[in-house]
C-alpha cells in the first residue's frame, strides 16, 4: 500500500528530512499494520536526524519512537489486535509515517478515554521515568527526589510516580515561564535553574540530602547536585539535553567543548561516599518485550492522570514541530496529529 515517510537519506541535518512517498509491504504473520493518527517527538528524534545518535542509522533513516493509530491489517498469527482497534505502539526508529507495519508485541490497546495525542505521549516518556525511577532508582517512601526538566514529559511523570511513594520531590525548569504551566503537578517545590539555584536547593533540603537524582542535562550542575546526594543515594542519567543543539545541524565545535567538560565522577570515591551512578538506553528495553510490557502494566496500575499535551502540529508541520521541541521553550509532550 502507499504511504508518506519522513525520510532522512543522510543524517547530520534537520534539512535533510524529507516527505517522500513510499510503499509498505503486507505485514508478516505476526505484524499489525496501523494507519498512524498521532506522533510523538522525543530527544532521541534530535539526535537521530543530526546523526548523533549511536544506535540509529546514519543513512536512509525514518525517525520515530512512538505512536498511536488504528489497526487497518494484521498477520494471520496474529489474534490479539482486531481490524479497527486503536493502539499505541512503539519502535526501533520508523514511526514518521502514516501507516506502519509492527511486530504484536509491540503494541498495546488504547485506552479508552484516551485520545490519540495522549496515547502518542504515554510509553517513552512514562516508560523512561518508571524504569529510571522504580527499576535502577529503587524508590522507597517518604525519600527526597530531584528531578531536572521537570516541565517535560519525563519530568511530569517522574513527578507522579514519585508521588504514588509519597515522595518528597524538587522539580528544576529551565525559564520561568514553565513554573506557572506545571503548577498543578502537584511538585512539592520549583526551582530555575540560575544562578541561585544550588544556594535555593540547599534551603530547601535544610539538613537532608537527596536520595534519588534524575539527571537529563549532563551540564554544570550534575557535580553540586551530586555532591548533595545521602549516602545510598542514586543518579540516574536517562538522557543529555545539553547536548541538544537549536540549530538544524550540530555545532561541532561547541559539542566537542561539552564533551570535554563533561561532568566526571571518581570511582574511587564513590565507594568512600556510598553513592551510586546508573545510566540507561531506552533502547535496551526495545529488544526485551516481555520485560517491556511488564514496566507498562505496572505503570498503568499507578492509575496516573493522562499524558500532559504541551503542543500539537499537523503531519506536514513536522520539521516545525521539530525546531520548536529543540529550542526548549516546550512543556509537556509535543505532538504530531494525523488526520
Amino acid at each position: 500500500m502507499k504511504r508518506m515517510i519522513y525520510l532522512i537519506p543522510k543524517a547530520g541535518n534537520l534539512k535533510n528530512l524529507k516527505l517522500i512517498p513510499d510503499e509498505l509491504m503486507n505485514p508478516k504473520s505476526n505484524e499489525v499494520t496501523i494507519q498512524i493518527k498521532a506522533i510523538g517527538l522525543n530527544f532521541a528524534d534530535v539526535f537521530c536526524i543530526q546523526g548523533l545518535y549511536k544506535a540509529a542509522p546514519k543513512e536512509n533513516l525514518i525517525p520515530g519512537l512512538e505512536f498511536s493509530g488504528v489497526v487497518i491489517n494484521k498477520g494471520e498469527s496474529v489474534t490479539e489486535f482486531n481490524i479497527g482497534d486503536k493502539v499505541i505502539g512503539v519502535t526501533k526508529f520508523g514511526a514518521f509515517t502514516t501507516h506502519i507495519n509492527l511486530n504484536k508485541h509491540y503494541l498495546m490497546k488504547l485506552p479508552e478515554d484516551w485520545s490519540f495525542e495522549e496515547g502518542a505521549s504515554f510509553i517513552v516518556q512514562a516508560l523512561t521515568a518508571y524504569y529510571a525511577i522504580k527499576e535502577l532508582g529503587n524508590i522507597h517512601s517518604n525519600q527526597i527526589v530531584l528531578i531536572n526538566s521537570v516541565a517535560g514529559g519525563v519530568g511530569i511523570y517522574a513527578n507522579r510516580i514519585a508521588k504514588k511513594f509519597n515522595c518528597t520531590t524538587i522539580g528544576t525548569v529551565g525559564s520561568r515561564n514553565k513554573i506557572e504551566k506545571i503548577k498543578n503537578e502537584k511538585i512539592d517545590f520549583i526551582l530555575l535553574r540560575d544562578d541561585t539555584f544550588i544556594e535555593n536547593l540547599k534551603n530547601i533540603l535544610a539538613n537532608r540530602k537527596i536520595d534519588l537524582l534524575l539527571e537529563s542535562l549532563t551540564g554544570k550542575y550534575f557535580k553540586p547536585t551530586f555532591d548533595l546526594l545521602a549516602p545510598q543515594g542514586r543518579a540516574i542519567i536517562y538522557g543529555a539535553s545539553n547536548f541538544a543543539t537549536h540549530t538544524s545541524f550540530p555545532n561541532y565545535l561547541g559539542l566537542a567543548y561539552k564533551y570535554l567538560t563533561r561532568p566526571k565522577v571518581d570511582i574511587l570515591k564513590l565507594i568512600e561516599q556510598n553513592k551510586s551512578v546508573m545510566g540507561f538506553n531506552l533502547i535496551w528495553l526495545y529488544d526485551k518485550n516481555e520485560y517491556m510490557k511488564k514496566l507498562l502494566n505496572e505503570i498503568i496500575e499507578l492509575n496516573m492522570d493522562k499524558p500532559y499535551i504541551g503542543e500539537v502540529f499537523e503531519f506536514n508541520q513536522l520539521p516545525e514541530a521539530i525546531r520548536k521541541f529543540q529550542s526548549g521553550n516546550t512543556f509537556g509532550k509535543v505532538v504530531i496529529k494525523l488526520n
